[in-house]
């Protein structure tokens, strides 16, 4: 509370200020032009490169997929790219009918050579994309990624004119159109790619999404970058929906001290923020109603483990960290955003029912590294638990580290990193412990556990189970909704049995926002629509 007595009085000046004082946030409303908090600086725009949240922000606002988000309804598509979609009677067969009228930034059509040339580039494995997994319910799409076959044409997609894209998949997925709003199955535009990349479809980085250079399909189309000062979006006046586009721009701030976002905020220079520190939730939750949001966040908060390093290779001792952990203290101490201690790596939604994995057992936890080979302490080796450069994911670390210095008598070194040099860090399995966590793509348990297939992108453990990927193939062929959640059920106790990953709490969204923005509205995956989202004066 030291903290919070600190930070308040910084907190609140702007209110005082007198009605002849426009802030930035009242000029900008002025101006429509909304400011969010955005945590870091991202790692990118290119839509097959990238793999964060806070990437998902902006490339939301530049780009569009074959469908949208609704702006207030969970897990209903609108169009998008495409004007409208059908499947055929299994599910197996999806047929996208693109608008004519839609366009890149830049005047020139968007079309279904378009999505087949992003996603041949996305599924090109020398990319070195960490998403390519999301494009593998096409059929033969992961044989193409892992060179069993180099003929793209034998990938199910196809284009039979230049407005239509047909899409057969290996499996029955009656949720397509939920995963094509994720911004993987996004198209990224041809012709300027390849002039940006000497012609080369899997040239990364090549400087195509620079200012100056990119051109996108989106609402909005980048203004400027300038790097931990702020990215700046217009509105795209080729944009097919563009009568509905009520801002005329958004100005995304990365922000990574929560503390100083806070502050911004009621300092009156900024619309949203990415997040409020956990110290200040009571507080802003009794004195600032109108202004405080909590909101369920489909996400889960883990540890990843690196498995290919010793201890770590070892299930027990994995287990014992895991049960060393007092997640309802966390909740209550640390985070107080109205959390729920994960028990299993799917969030509890819909009719899924996450069975009970893992819980607080420091008896049994002290068991298993003794039974681990640990029963003298200072036998455990040096190891280190990666984390983010935010005073959040500190403060996280640290209270990790506490309980297994006072559960198991170990003791944890903290390592933080900024975000590209974090995420880099585990891509490269260069980790022994890292403080992660991971934000639903869709509204299917699928989101939480294809992840963890073999070499997957998003996996970064190195931990992989033949029987783990069998299953979670099986529930595609499952056509029946009840018996399918079965099968994934199952794929998920093998998961939680081996723990690559301890699973800490599932999430909420805590965070402040100006009452002048209008049409933003709960939403579980909190991938609110930046076209239907506008500033109305007092």
């Amino acid at each position: 509370m030291r903290v919070l007595r600190r930070l308040l009085p910084s907190l609140v000046p702007a209110l005082l200020l007198s009605c002849d004082d426009r802030t930035a946030a009242d000029r900008a409303v002025e101006d429509r032009i909304l400011i969010v908090g955005n945590s870091s600086e991202p790692k990118g725009l290119d839509c097959h490169l990238v793999t964060g949240v806070l990437e998902s922000n902006l490339i939301r606002a530049l780009f569009e997929g074959l469908c949208t988000e609704h702006q207030s309804v969970d897990g209903q598509a609108l169009p998008g790219t495409a004007e409208s979609w059908e499947a055929n009677e299994d599910f197996t067969v999806w047929t996208f009918n693109l608008g004519r009228d839609r366009k890149w930034s830049d005047g020139v059509p968007v079309t279904a050579e378009d999505f087949l040339f992003s996603y041949q580039r996305i599924l090109t494995k020398t990319l070195g994309s960490e998403y390519n997994e999301m494009l593998f319910y096409i059929r033969n799409a992961e044989e193409f990624y892992k060179g069993e076959i180099t003929d793209f044409s034998k990938v199910g997609i196809r284009a039979p004119d230049d407005y239509t894209l047909e899409i057969s998949l290996r499996g029955s997925i009656p949720f397509l159109p939920e995963i094509t709003k994720h911004y993987t199955w996004y198209p990224v535009p041809r012709h300027v790619v390849m002039k940006h990349s000497n012609g080369k479809i899997d040239a990364p980085f090549s400087g195509w999404t620079k200012p100056g250079n990119i051109v996108s399909n989106g609402p909005f189309a980048l203004k400027s970058w300038r790097i931990n000062d702020h990215i700046a979006v217009e509105k795209n006046p080729h944009y097919w929906d563009r009568d509905k586009v009520q801002l005329d721009g958004i100005r995304f701030l990365p922000v990574v001290n929560s503390y100083t976002e806070s502050r911004m905020f009621f300092d009156g220079l900024m619309h949203i923020t990415y997040i409020v520190p956990p110290e200040f939730i009571p507080y802003a939750r009794k004195n600032y109603p109108d202004q405080f949001r909590s909101e369920l966040y489909l996400g889960t908060k883990f540890v990843r483990c690196n498995v290919t390093r010793k201890p770590l290779d070892d299930i027990r001792v994995r287990k014992a960290l895991g049960m060393a952990i007092d997640r309802e203290s966390l909740i209550e101490n640390i985070t107080q955003g109205g959390q729920e201690p994960a028990y299993g790596m799917v969030p509890p939604f819909g009719n899924y029912k996450t069975g009970r994995a893992i819980s607080f057992d420091p008896d049994q936890a002290a068991r298993l590294l003794d039974e681990a080979g640990f029963q003298n302490r200072i036998d455990f080796p040096r190891i280190t638990l990666l984390a983010p450069d935010r005073d959040v994911s500190k403060r996280m670390a640290e209270a990790y580290q506490g309980m297994w210095k006072k559960h198991l008598g170990i003791h944890i070194e903290i390592a933080q990193k900024e975000w590209t040099s974090y995420l880099n860090a585990m891509t490269n399995l260069d980790y022994d412990l890292a403080d992660s966590g991971w934000i639903g793509d869709y509204l299917d348990p699928t989101t939480f556990l294809d992840m963890w297939i073999k070499d997957g992108g998003n996996n970064r453990t190195g931990w992989a189970n033949g029987e783990f990927e069998e299953i979670l193939k099986q529930s595609e062929h499952e056509r029946d909704p009840a018996k399918r959640l079965l099968v994934l059920q199952k794929a998920e106790k093998i998961l939680m049995g081996e723990l690559p990953a301890i699973t800490i709490y599932w999430y909420t969204t805590n965070y402040l926002i100006d009452p002048r923005v209008k049409g933003w509205n709960p939403l579980l995956l909190n991938n609110h629509p930046w076209k239907w989202v506008s500033l109305e004066p007092n």
